[in-house]
């Protein structure tokens, strides 16, 4: 069996995969970040030997029976020092080198274009592309939240919490958003903005979490979120537009387009992100996501033991979706 870890800033998904393409077992962990304090690699640890023992608790194994692991971490290949330590680190928990280590990034490529080559444009927390067309690979973005990370989750939610501001100004004309996010941060006054998001130090990910009442306020009809969704679109299609750049030079192929995380599951930024690679020169092929990253992540255990999943395993393993449908006045699937 192979295991998938697809660590994250979030949370962390394990999951058991068997040669015929069957999940034999899953589970949910807390973030695996390195990045999450001093005692951020020790709580990888530990959140890494749980999930490890309870899926293969769920399977009736253990980890000495796996054929091969693959774990996709947050901060791998970012740092010398610690990709050091993380690339040494399921040995101690595995008890075998039957593995292999890499950005978590990967994992989502993996899972959504199903190892194919192409670009995947994760979205979640945080931001990047990363795509691989005949071997060579692309890394784009993931900058992190204080001077990149565009069109993410929590890019979105600071460009909410800016329009807050201005509009308890005065400088903006009033809209939704205000009184969702008084009524969500239970504000007595606006001015209680700057305990609840500064001086109580809110951790990245409940930052990010505001971008939901963006989204909220977009649909109940704020014209200006609805841009701020629009613009996080924008932002995500540059990423793959420049990843593209970095693996293809002819402007007439068509690359495959897929993403993960959670920013474009939202229907504006999906929306915007498929029409503005319909408006760039090249041509894209817009797809949804076959599987999630944990799955992905699977999928490179298999293949790093050289034991690839056959075809009919392949179309074993849930699907999320199939191709998307043109943008408006596309004659066919590929932008």
């Amino acid at each position: 069996m192979y295991l998938g870890v697809d660590g994250g800033g979030t949370k962390t998904a394990f999951c058991l995969l068997d040669a015929a393409g069957t999940v034999r077992a899953e589970a949910l962990g807390p973030a695996t970040s390195p990045a999450l304090g001093p005692d951020g690699l020790e709580n990888a640890r530990q959140v890494l030997r749980s999930g490890i023992a309870e899926v293969c608790g769920q399977a009736g194994t253990d980890a000495d029976a796996l054929t091969h692991a693959y774990f996709g971490l947050p901060g791998h290949g970012e740092s010398e020092s610690l990709t050091r330590a993380l690339d040494a680190l399921p040995a101690q928990l595995l008890g075998h080198d039957r593995y292999g280590v890499g950005n978590d990034m990967v994992c989502g490529w993996a899972g959504s274009l199903g190892l194919a080559d192409g670009i995947n444009v994760i979205s979640g927390t945080g931001s990047m592309a990363y795509g691989v067309v005949e071997g060579r690979e692309a890394r784009v973005g993931g900058w992190g939240e204080l001077f990149g990370d565009e069109g993410s989750a929590h890019w979105i939610a600071l460009r909410g919490l800016n329009l807050f501001t201005r509009r308890s100004d005065g400088r903006n004309p009033p809209g939704p958003l205000t009184e969702i996010l008084r009524r969500h941060l239970a504000l007595g006054t606006d001015l209680e903005l700057i305990d609840a998001m500064l001086l109580a130090r809110p951790g990245r990910t409940d930052v990010a979490a505001l971008s939901r009442q963006v989204s909220e306020a977009a649909r109940a009809g704020d014209a200006a979120c609805t841009r701020i969704l629009t613009e996080a679109g924008q932002e995500l299609a540059e990423l793959a537009r420049t990843a593209r750049r970095k693996l293809v030079a002819a402007t007439d192929r068509p690359v495959p387009v897929s993403w993960s995380g959670g920013v474009l599951g939202v229907d504006q930024v999906r929306e915007a992100f498929v029409s503005a690679l319909a408006a760039f020169p090249e041509r894209y092929e817009t797809r949804r996501p076959r599987h999630t990253p944990v799955i992905g992540a699977a999928l490179l255990a298999a293949r790093l033991a050289g034991e690839p999943l056959s075809e009919r395993a392949g179309e074993t393993l849930p699907l999320l979706g199939e191709t998307l449908p043109p943008p408006p006045g596309e004659p066919g699937s590929t932008v």
